[in-house]
């Protein structure tokens, strides 16, 4: 058998014998392609100015991807040579060369390499149509399919991959060269070097690290800044503490309770974790941590894109507002543009009005989470709010004199139900009459009220002061983002001369919010993705790598009376704890930390679909979907090559 032929030969076997690896550096590939892909599309980053700076973004993601990808590669290479030292022992013994061993195992990663990056193009241009047709929507643009090949997308990926796979042979290729023939044969026999060594010690070590993460999480939960960077130490800590000191943790707890120790298959089950843990520590440490920037990355993605949603939402029911505070000046520049360059289909001009006090706004910020914006109440003519209704398509409201009703944001109107207290207004007692929550554009400053406004009779409102005037308008077209700029022109050169003025544009709402989607939640979906599929390829590996001896172990229960059903369910248990090991620590860390998270914007804007409690069911759905694919292939495939016939 020639040198190259026993080279793809057993290339052949490696992506055989790792599959779930090879699949995943297919996976990454593709995902690699696709997001490149991004960086070059003209079409993409002419849909807004914003999205110009996607590339950008992509780039600075895609650095921390390559960089987890090198990791896993160098593992996984470290690993193989591992398995096969004893081979590459005998070649040696039998008259090649170190270097020839090493040009050999070489030659294999590359072919394994090289057939992943091509089936991931290849792959990747799926992917890409896929993000390109998300991003269309996003915008509300047209998708068509085409197949499109870029070499310069191909280019990157192909200089990213060879960068990953370079170091990662460059390490394995000098150590094979200066292993001895012993070192080689038996390098398979090495274990994790003990960090902690004595018992006692790493019992201490292991409460400690239980404290340390408590402590860690409640820090990362104050969302003061040095905080959390203590927080997110002591988080890496307990991590790394806890598994490297797991394996007198578990013994500790058994040696004082016997009764559980023997009880049905526990010796059994938490002798193979502990023994499995005392030589892989850190590594399902750095395993958990990657779980743990997983769920942190997606949850924070879906509280971004609510976030952007929410606030494009709340105010973009008319196709144009400008609020003017400088009460010298009115709308007439701005309305003399929209005529002469917007079809114009329907407008309003109105003032809205202070109250005479704070008695509304008072008994928001005692009852609820409210940011007042205004020292006092925000009235409005009903004369101007029926109008408004009428624009809006919204269905006719009545208010009889001596009345007065509430609109308010959708988060407020329960509350407001509750609120029967009558109000006084020019020093007219009015009472309360219904409350209304239709989009109103009432998000923001000099808006329709900062989430409520107390509609009152016309009579008594003009008599009230004026606290800023207001101009909406609905369009036949949505106003470009050409047209916007011009908007802004004119409120800069107004702004020389008067207070600055709140120009929102619904349309241009809706493209800042896609815009800023496509520039932050999708990178962090990739690197989630990256991050689940890293930290599970490795544990399958480690895993199904031990399929002889698991072989071995189970035929020995057999001779020992142990039928198959108690066999597989001893195999199921292993299997659950050893998988669920790295998995539960970041769920308890990354659940409090979210919800935590989910509670900082602005009350009413993460409402439907992006709800706290909908943002962490699907964060954590996300998180254990992938992660209960690979689950089931090792498992299926473990059952079959371990438990006895």
């Amino acid at each position: 058998m020639t040198y190259f032929k026993l080279s793809l030969r057993n290339a052949r076997r490696q992506a055989r014998d790792y599959l779930v690896y090879f699949s995943t550096i297919v996976m990454v590939a593709a995902l690699l392609y696709a997001f490149n892909g991004l960086i070059f599309s003209q079409e993409l980053q002419s849909l807004a100015l914003q999205m110009r700076t996607l590339p950008m973004m992509i780039v600075m993601v895609s650095v921390v991807v390559i960089a987890i990808i090198s990791w896993l590669v160098s593992y996984t290479i470290n690993f193989m040579l591992t398995r096969r030292s004893r081979e590459f022992g005998i070649y040696v013994l039998i008259g090649l060369e170190n270097t020839q061993v090493a040009r050999l195992f070489f030659l294999e990663n590359m072919a394994v390499g090289g057939c992943a990056l091509g089936l991931g193009i290849l792959l990747g241009n799926l992917f890409y149509q896929m993000l390109r047709a998300i991003v269309l929507t996003l915008f509300g643009a047209p998708y068509t399919f085409s197949f499109v090949f870029s070499l310069r997308a191909v280019g990157l990926t192909l200089l990213c991959f060879a960068l990953i796979y370079l170091f990662a042979q460059l390490k394995s290729r000098k150590r094979i060269r200066f292993m001895k023939i012993h070192e080689l044969i038996y390098f398979d026999r090495q274990n994790e070097k003990a960090v902690i060594r004595t018992g006692k010690r790493r019992r201490k070590v292991f409460t400690l690290s239980l404290v340390l993460g408590v402590l860690g999480t409640l820090m990362l939960m104050t969302g003061y800044l040095p905080f959390g960077i203590a927080g997110a130490t002591c988080i890496i800590i307990f991590l790394y503490a806890f598994f490297l000191s797991f394996a007198s943790g578990v013994p500790a707890y058994f040696d004082k309770r016997q009764e559980k120790k023997y009880r049905g298959q526990n010796l059994l089950v938490f002798r193979t974790l502990t023994s499995k843990l005392a030589t892989m520590g850190v590594v399902m440490a750095t395993i958990a941590l990657l779980f743990t920037a997983t769920l942190v990355s997606e949850g924070f993605g879906l509280i971004l894109q609510g976030l952007f949603y929410g606030r494009a939402r709340e105010n973009s029911c008319f196709d144009i507002m400008i609020g003017i505070s400088d009460l010298r000046q009115d709308q007439g520049d701005y309305i003399e543009y929209l005529h002469d360059n917007v079809s114009v289909e329907a407008e309003r001009q109105y003032q809205v009005y202070q109250g005479d006090n704070a008695q509304v706004r008072d008994y928001l910020l005692k009852n609820t989470t409210y940011y007042a914006y205004h020292q006092y109440d925000i009235l409005m003519a009903y004369s101007d709010y029926a109008a408004l209704r009428e624009m809006l398509g919204y269905s006719e409201v009545t208010l009889e004199q001596g009345q007065y009703l509430i609109h308010c944001r959708t988060y407020l109107e329960d509350l407001f139900n509750e609120y029967t207290q009558s109000i006084s207004v020019g020093g007219q007692s009015l009472g309360a009459k219904s409350v209304h929550s239709e989009p109103l554009g009432q998000y923001g400053w000099e808006v329709n009220g900062s989430d409520y406004i107390l509609v009152v009779p016309d009579a008594l409102a003009e008599q009230c002061p004026v606290s800023h005037l207001l101009y909406v308008a609905l369009t036949g077209e949505p106003i470009s983002e050409e047209q916007y700029t011009e908007l802004n022109y004119i409120r800069k050169v107004r702004s020389q001369y008067h207070d600055y003025d709140n120009i929102i544009v619904g349309a241009q709402e809706e493209r800042e919010a896609a815009s800023w989607t496509a520039m932050t939640v999708f990178p962090l979906y990739y690197l989630a993705l990256v991050l689940t599929m890293t930290a599970a390829t490795i544990l399958t590996i480690q895993l199904l790598s031990e399929s002889g001896r698991y072989r071995r172990q189970f035929g020995l229960l057999q001779k020992l009376g142990m039928d198959s059903r108690e066999m597989a369910g001893a195999l199921r248990r292993q299997f659950a704890v050893y998988y669920a090991m790295p998995a539960i620590p970041p769920l308890l860390i990354g659940i409090p930390v979210l919800w935590d998270l989910t509670l900082m914007p602005e009350p009413g804007i993460l409402t439907g679909i992006s709800h706290p409690a909908v943002i962490m069911g699907i964060a954590v759905g996300l998180y254990l979907l992938v992660y209960a694919i690979y689950v089931l292939l090792a498992y299926t495939s473990l059952k079959r090559s371990v438990l006895p016939e």
